[in-house]
């Protein structure tokens, strides 16, 4: 049941250019490597929104609790299980890219002192090296309703699942509940993944996600210097297997005080990467205000 509401989620394709905003830096990173660095998802910049799925997950719990369930020690033991693998269980990487590739919000969160651009790739082909990799591309939600009905049916499999067990509150012990939600594991958070705060709407995200890794040790995982911490990621290709070079649509350059000599030498790193964006370079007329 719940497979079934993740690939729901993940099966919807995206049609146009998606964006990618950086700076300077993750842009010579980039286009010198052709990849992309997934973060776990529990260390990007909006990381509360797995704290918002286990906040989803205990509302409707707490409702159902409230309207007299028969089996509330269950729901109790779910509750606490989330909250407790959302940051301790396994772990996902994730990428993200915009619908949009010139949004003031994502200028200021990511073009510091001028320094930023959005790379567009055509969809379709980050599709493809997706496929190749395992990893699942999916639109982010931001609807409540929808989030609500969506958590609903995870804790209506949750529920299904104790039935198959003939698992009741006369029987439910911690270890039995947990064992029987690690079934959901996966799928929980793949969903978890890509269900953002409404109030991050206006990105209109597309997330990159990881196959889910259980063993971090035995995966191909890297670390980067975070604000404040050690970042771990992995590496995703942005070139086919059968390409020799990474194939980029369009490129969007932040605002910057130096446009002509800044649009220049983008042209040129490109250029001497071999890149050259079907749909050029152009500057996002968005005025430069130093903060």
């Amino acid at each position: 049941m719940i497979t079934a509401i993740t690939e729901s989620l993940y099966a919807e394709r995206p049609k146009d250019t998606l964006y990618h905003y950086t700076s300077f830096t993750g842009v010579l990173g980039i286009v010198s490597s052709q990849v992309l660095w997934a973060s776990d998802i529990r260390y990007m910049n909006d990381s509360a929104e797995l704290r918002h799925t286990a906040d989803l997950v205990k509302a409707e719990v707490t409702e159902r609790i409230a309207s007299g369930h028969d089996c509330p020690q269950l729901l109790n033991y779910f509750i606490d299980w989330v909250e407790h693998r959302i940051t301790n269980g396994h772990i996902l990487f994730g990428a993200s890219f915009r619908s949009n590739g010139n949004l003031l919000s994502q200028w200021r969160g990511y073009s510091a002192m001028g320094k930023g651009a959005s790379l567009g790739f055509d969809a379709e082909y980050v599709s493809f090296c997706a496929a190749e990799q395992d990893f699942r591309l999916g639109r982010c939600v931001y609807d409540s309703n929808g989030q609500r009905t969506l958590i609903a049916k995870i804790v209506d499999a949750v529920e299904a699942l104790a039935a198959q067990g003939d698992i009741s509150d006369s029987n439910a012990d911690a270890e039995v509940c947990h064992s029987l939600f690690q079934e959901l594991e996966t799928d929980l958070l793949r969903i978890a993944a890509i269900l953002k705060h409404p109030s991050f709407e206006e990105e209109q995200e597309w997330r990159l996600v990881s196959p889910v890794i259980s063993d971090y040790m035995a995966a191909p995982v890297f670390f980067r210097e975070g604000r404040s911490m050690l970042v771990p990621f992995m590496k995703f290709r942005l070139a086919l297997q059968s390409a020799r070079e990474m194939q980029m649509d369009h490129v969007f350059l932040g605002p910057t005080p130096n446009i002509s000599l800044s649009m220049n030498s983008m042209k040129m790193c490109l250029a001497k990467n071999g890149i050259r964006p079907r749909r050029g370079i152009e500057y996002c007329q968005i005025p430069y205000r130093q903060r």
